[in-house]
């Protein structure tokens, strides 16, 4: 995780000075306050209008209250066929609901289906109060969460994205939870692309207008209040790539979804994301002091991907630079050096090298006499 999140924070940070290497095309105009085209595997930013900027997530607080839910399924503190008690808070709630009643048995499974696809605020507060007792308490859980997925500009108040003046968060913060409900619990992710849930004989739709309108859409999840606009967080997956598109204040349902679209396409249309490195795969050898082996195996523990307009690669060159010296003992995972990525000579990037080896201390003889020549070196 930390890895990740250190890969998608090296790729933002050097996202000016990219810009400036690249012509990239015109992205088109788009009618929100707030948005943002990411690459998913990369985490690349691609278009990008008031990611930082402070805004009411409405139903989109969804994403993060499912994350939890997510998360203690994985865990084993709730299971898809468990029922939940519906307190009378849940069963009052205002604005979109599943419709789930105080005296009816309600599962886990079917209050997922009405938190994500009827964006049950009712189905929120129930799962809310069933992991962690009381939705005070889960909005606690959230906002922990929320710090360890690297979303600075973010706090919760409750899980269903009611109006609150401390609830708040960001189109960035925003593109890095919806990539990690993708990543971290893609048996899961199925449910963002049903188009309808039929519960207590009520059958409602999917709002995502673009599971209907574009068939490599697959998710994510729609917003609206009337201080927030019309939102909506969509991804597409057009093999090999998929992107995330943020969408925030537009100003009806359809305008959402039409300029959601528009970035989407714009992304397939212009980039492509290409492996440079595999996992575990050796980039370096790296020679080693005082340890059982005399060199270790360095490269990435997770797939290195680089997203450029297209043409773009035979342009782009990478350096590999080491600590040293390398002394043992050294865990696999520790990093010892940078791969640092140009483009046109010009600095574009630069990544973490770890060892993908353990390396134990030596013996004292060998240690000594790496100590002699490590003097003389």
């Amino acid at each position: 995780m930390k890895y990740l999140l250190l890969i998608f924070a090296s790729l933002f940070s050097t996202l000016a000075a990219a810009e400036q290497v690249l012509p990239l095309p015109p992205a088109p105009p788009i009618a929100a306050r707030a948005y943002l085209l990411a690459d998913f595997q990369s985490g690349r930013l691609l278009v990008q209008q008031g990611i930082n900027d402070r805004v009411e997530p409405a139903s989109l607080t969804k994403l993060m209250t499912a994350y939890l839910t997510f998360t203690a399924l994985k865990q084993g503190r709730i299971k898809m066929d468990q029922v939940l008690p519906v307190s009378e808070k849940a069963w009052r709630t205002e604005g979109s609901r599943m419709f789930i009643e105080i005296n009816r048995p309600v599962t886990v499974n079917e209050l997922i289906h009405g938190m994500i696809i009827q964006s049950g605020n009712d189905a929120c507060i129930t799962l809310a109060e069933g992991i962690a007792g009381s939705e005070e308490v889960f909005a606690q859980m959230m906002n922990q969460q929320a710090v360890r997925l690297g979303m600075k500009n973010t706090h919760y108040m409750n899980s269903t994205g009611l109006p609150h003046p401390q609830h708040y968060t960001t189109a960035y913060d925003l593109s890095l939870l919806a990539a990690a409900i993708i990543r971290d619990f893609p048996e899961d992710y199925k449910f963002y692309s049903m188009k309808e849930y039929r519960y207590n004989n009520i059958t409602q739709p999917n709002r995502n207008r673009l599971l209907w309108l574009d068939p490599s859409v697959d998710g994510m999840k729609t917003g609206h209040t009337e201080s927030a606009g019309f939102c909506l967080i969509a991804t597409s997956k057009r093999e090999p790539m998929r992107l995330i598109s943020v969408v925030l204040g537009a100003s009806s349902d359809h305008v959402r979804a039409t300029e959601s679209q528009k970035l989407l396409n714009y992304g397939f249309q212009f980039f492509e994301s290409k492996r440079l490195y595999a996992k575990n795969q050796t980039i370096s050898t790296l020679p080693v002091w005082k340890g059982s082996e005399k060199t270790l195996r360095a490269g990435v523990s997770q797939d290195l991907l680089v997203t450029l307009p297209k043409g773009y690669y035979s342009r782009l060159k990478a350096t590999v630079t080491s600590k040293q010296p390398l002394l043992a003992p050294i865990s696999a995972g520790q990093v010892v050096g940078t791969i640092q990525l140009t483009l046109d000579d010009k600095p574009f990037a630069s990544y973490p090298l770890v060892a993908l080896d353990n390396v134990a201390m030596g013996n004292v003889f060998g240690r000594a006499l790496d100590s002699v020549k490590l003097w003389f070196k």
